[in-house]
């Protein structure tokens, strides 16, 4: 194979389709996305399709106010990545979407927590997230299926939901019906730059591209070593949990202020348990599985919140792999060094940002937004 195009997209998940669905769209573009396996297999569509919009709790308690104030910024993104899932349904013609947003909620069970959840507000608030403080009454009032231990917690009320499982297929569709072209089973090996065009070589042949955007999530940090960068991007295992179906229970995304927890029930009824608990590598494939500690843990966080979760079955439990920085803030923008070469890359709430900033990275590809741009540049690789 030796093929052209305007742009080749590495990657298949979300990012990369939304990527391309702008590049073909709005840019007129000759778009070709190349995914070594099949879309939507890793984390797109393997996570449990959560709108966060609050800082995380985990890095919060680890690394403190300071990380906070650091990271604050992307909040700005989170928030236009719900505001951009509101849009989708419609414009991509994709009802099975199944986006909703009626708030999420952060539950404090001890005075400490919610003295906590206290302080990472005022940070939320002050970048401009609708972000509430309640107490006991006003939390129990607003989901009386909490535990009776709860003292109080947050609500933002723009937090929601999507199906992973069909977001990704809905905007590579899209993608297609404006020209990109996607490759399934084509791994890419290498790139390299000829003077004026950059030649990626895959597993199916070569092709010739004016511009390469780098969507490959956990593998991301992979593409650009080809290019001799070194970017602080990780892979990590961690596992979600599915019950039953089960009667109207859980309207919100429920956390903890504890420890790491997501709990949001689908449409279907099913509730999904999750919150970033590691899973572990097999010994012999090193693919990602569950394990049974987080299990246990997982589940006996999400009981102590929400009792009535203790009455129903599990399903399954799953693990894949995630990409993820130590900052927990995105890389987005042109490589240093490297022009014509972007980065889409959002680490551990991507789904939530996504389709946002897959939208700000093709613009910025496209020559449509400047690279000084205030919502993307202090997200630039090596800023």
């Amino acid at each position: 194979m030796r093929e052209h195009a305007d742009f080749v997209v590495i990657g298949g998940g979300l990012a990369g389709c939304a990527v391309a669905y702008h590049l073909a769209r709005d840019g007129g573009a000759d778009v070709v996305v190349l995914e070594q396996g099949e879309l939507n297999a890793a984390a797109s569509g393997n996570n449990s399709g959560s709108f966060h919009a609050q800082i995380p709790v985990e890095p919060f308690l680890n690394q403190g106010e300071g990380w906070a104030h650091r990271f604050a910024p992307t909040l700005r993104l989170m928030m236009g990545g719900i505001a951009r899932w509101m849009e989708l349904p419609g414009e991509l013609g994709a009802p099975e979407l199944e986006v909703t947003a009626k708030g999420g909620i952060m539950v404090a069970r001890r005075p400490a927590e919610l003295e906590m959840l206290r302080r990472k507000s005022a940070i939320e608030r002050a970048m401009g997230l609708d972000v509430r403080l309640l107490d006991r009454a006003e939390m129990l009032s607003l989901a009386p299926y909490l535990a009776p231990e709860t003292v109080g917690g947050t609500c933002c009320p723009i937090e929601g939901k999507a199906n992973p499982l069909m977001a990704t297929f809905a905007f590579a569709r899209a993608a297609q019906r404006h020209g990109a072209r996607i490759r399934r089973g084509c791994r890419v090996t290498g790139m390299t730059h000829d003077g004026a065009a950059w030649l990626v070589a895959t597993s199916a042949g070569t092709i010739r591209a004016q511009r390469v955007v780098n969507c490959a999530g956990a593998a991301a940090g992979e593409v650009a070593a080809w290019l001799g960068l070194d970017l602080p991007i990780e892979a990590h295992p961690i596992q979600v949990t599915v019950t039953e179906r089960a009667e109207p229970l859980v309207p919100h995304l429920v956390y903890s202020a504890a420890d790491r927890l997501s709990l949001k029930q689908t449409a279907q009824g099913s509730v999904i348990i999750g919150g970033g608990w590691p899973g572990r590598l097999h010994p012999v494939t090193g693919l990602p599985v569950v394990s049974e500690d987080s299990l246990v843990a997982n589940l006996r966080l999400a009981i102590e919140v929400v009792p009535a979760v203790a009455r129903l079955r599990v399903v399954r439990s799953w693990a894949a792999i995630v990409n993820g920085t130590q900052d927990w803030r995105p890389i987005l923008g042109e490589l240093p060094g490297e022009p014509g070469v972007f980065l889409c890359f959002f680490p551990w709430m991507g789904f939530t940002a996504g389709p946002h900033v897959a939208r700000l990275v093709a613009e910025l590809a496209l020559g449509r937004r400047a690279a000084d741009d205030p919502e993307i540049a202090g997200f630039a690789p090596g800023a």
